[in-house]
């Protein structure tokens, strides 16, 4: 069986592809005790409101249909925001010298946080390194909680 993630995914793209949006991520989570199925958006010039209504109600009537989840969830479609998680090495390539937060699971240097700018990806290893300014630093796929886009002003 396929998991939810994957099946929602495919549920989704032929609604996701006539809205004009790309799919972003799919993701099923637990938060204080109730499940999310999340659909995060992509779209040239933004996701808006329409984009997200039309697609939640042709994919709720799919979900029903096909009644992968067994118990009670929270459909959420939205878009995967200006400072959205980059997961794949699809993400991390297309984003390369843009400005990005990579969290890590243990202090490095008495911080959790470093802010900088894409500077490489190793698809093989999933290392990425940030240029800090005058220096660079890499960090071990590992050790690494999370990376996002970093929005500056």
């Amino acid at each position: 069986m396929k998991k939810i993630t994957e099946l929602t995914a495919e549920l989704a793209a032929p609604a996701v592809a006539e809205a004009g949006c790309t799919l972003w991520d799919v993701e099923y989570v637990k938060e204080a005790g109730t499940w999310y199925l999340r659909v995060l958006l992509d779209k040239e010039g933004g996701v808006d409101i329409l984009d997200c209504e039309a697609i939640s109600r042709k994919l709720s009537d799919l979900l029903d249909e096909a009644d992968p989840i067994e118990g009670s969830y929270t459909l959420e479609v939205g878009s995967a925001g200006a400072e959205r998680a980059l997961k794949r090495p699809g993400d991390f390539q297309r984003y390369l010298g843009s400005p990005v937060l990579v969290k890590l699971y243990r202090n490095l240097d008495g911080r959790k946080e470093f802010p900088g700018t894409l500077a490489a990806y190793d698809g093989a290893t999933g290392a990425v390194t940030l240029s800090l300014g005058e220096r660079e630093m890499t960090f071990e796929k590992k050790d690494i909680a999370l990376v996002r886009l970093r929005v500056e002003f």
